[in-house]
């Protein structure tokens, strides 16, 4: 299959694929979709300062005309940022209509490491993955993520997954899909604006040179799923469990009483959660993402050592 085709990767990243150097990819839902203009750009950017810092080249990756891109231009990301809303959340169902279509879409963890995978790329930060949905018992909502990392072999490293979710039941739907789930220097499930879950990961790693030694290990096994990395939300901007849980029930509460399902689930509650708790949620969530950056910056500069 000839990916040049539809993919372009930029020069820089091409080049430190082809080097061995540290590269990280960066989603764009989180551009578009996860913040306001100018604060969504400003954030994109300084992420990929922070990954710079820790030793590593970011690739912000999209789709933009069509294109499948792996490393954005500040002018790529400002066009995102600005057009907010109006591009398409591209999960792996869209990307083929999008690029035949020439339009834009914004990667999610999905599509993100679908294209990383495209162009070499084994490492992505992102703020948290999609799950089990509560109530998928009967709705069968379940969000594509976890099934990209059934079978695409790039380390996802995230703040866990957000109490929106049914966390036991993600946990159960990956242990069922063969893949890891390693917590940084903790041995429960972070909830993205906090620490805690109550449920346990599958094993504890305190070190970037661990986490790139047991990914390693996974490819040179042969195994084709991915590896998800739970890293706590820094102490200073985790967030009150029972704040936290109290406005994430009633953000549930009212998207069932409204109807909202499907992909429009997860941002109403997010936006809902923003306004009860007076824009709280969107600066944890700016740390963790920086905070995931830099891990994930260290573990791809250690992982290019092995």
């Amino acid at each position: 299959m000839n990916l040049n085709k539809y993919l372009d990767v930029s020069p820089e990243v091409a080049q430190a694929v082809a080097q061995g150097k540290p590269v990280v990819a960066l989603e764009s839902t989180i551009i578009s979709h996860g913040m306001p203009y100018p604060q969504n750009v400003e954030t994109a950017l300084k992420v990929e300062e922070i990954i710079r810092e820790n030793g590593a080249i970011p690739a912000t990756i999209a789709v933009i005309g069509g294109r499948l891109k792996a490393g954005l231009t500040p002018d790529e990301i400002e066009y995102l940022g600005k057009k907010g809303l109006a591009v398409t959340k591209a999960s792996r169902r869209d990307l083929a209509v999008l690029v035949a279509r020439g339009e834009d879409g914004a990667t999610t963890v999905t599509t993100t490491m679908i294209i990383a995978h495209m162009a070499g790329i084994k490492i992505f930060a992102t703020g948290g993955i999609g799950g089990v949905h509560r109530g998928a018992e009967t709705t069968m909502d379940i969000s594509a993520d976890l099934e990209e990392l059934a079978h695409t072999p790039v380390m996802v490293v995230c703040a866990g997954a957000k109490s929106i979710l049914d966390l036991g039941l993600t946990l159960e739907y990956l242990e069922t899909h063969g893949v890891p789930v390693i917590g940084f220097g903790t041995k429960e499930l972070p909830a993205f604006y906090t620490r805690k879950s109550g449920f346990a990961v599958d094993y504890e790693i305190d070190t970037p040179q661990e986490l790139a030694r047991a990914f390693h290990v996974q490819q040179e096994l042969g195994f084709q799923s991915g590896m998800l990395v739970t890293n706590p939300i820094p102490e200073e901007y985790s967030m009150d469990p029972a704040v936290i849980g109290k406005a994430i029930n009633d953000a549930v509460a009212e998207a069932k009483a409204t109807g909202i399902h499907g992909k429009e689930t997860t941002p109403f509650l997010l936006a809902k959660i923003k306004d009860i708790t007076g824009g709280d949620s969107l600066d944890s969530n700016i740390q963790l993402v920086f905070n995931n950056a830099r891990l994930a910056a260290k573990t791809a500069a250690e992982l290019c050592k092995l």
